[in-house]
């Protein structure tokens, strides 16, 4: 059996909302969407650092779009989520399932 490489909680996070934007994930609306999912704020140049550290291990890539009008003819820095991060996500995910099955969690009990 070969080993697989296990995907960080944030590189899971960022794949996930990558795919959920589709050809909107660029910075600011990756951005929105998890400070949105996980109640954090998050600054630009954090996301950027997650983002440029799961490209550099060849899970995701990233392209420029065409100029775009309503910025001035600048373009966007569009991610995407690459063969190889597809491949890390699903086996995270059988993993997760798999330790998933048959936990039962002990209720909670606020103040406990």
């Amino acid at each position: 059996m070969t080993e697989m490489p296990m995907l960080t909680g944030y590189e899971e996070i960022f794949l996930l909302i990558i795919l959920k934007l589709e050809e909107n994930a660029y910075g600011v609306t990756i951005r929105r969407k998890l400070s949105d999912e996980t109640g954090k704020d998050w600054s630009l140049g954090a996301i950027y650092d997650h983002l440029y550290r799961i490209e550099k291990k060849g899970l995701i890539e990233s392209f420029m779009s065409p100029p775009i009008q309503e910025r001035g003819g600048r373009s966007r820095r569009i991610f995407k989520v690459r063969e190889k991060g597809l491949k890390a996500l699903t086996d995270h995910k059988d993993v997760r399932d798999r330790l998933w099955e048959g936990v039962r969690l002990p209720q909670f009990q606020p103040g406990a």
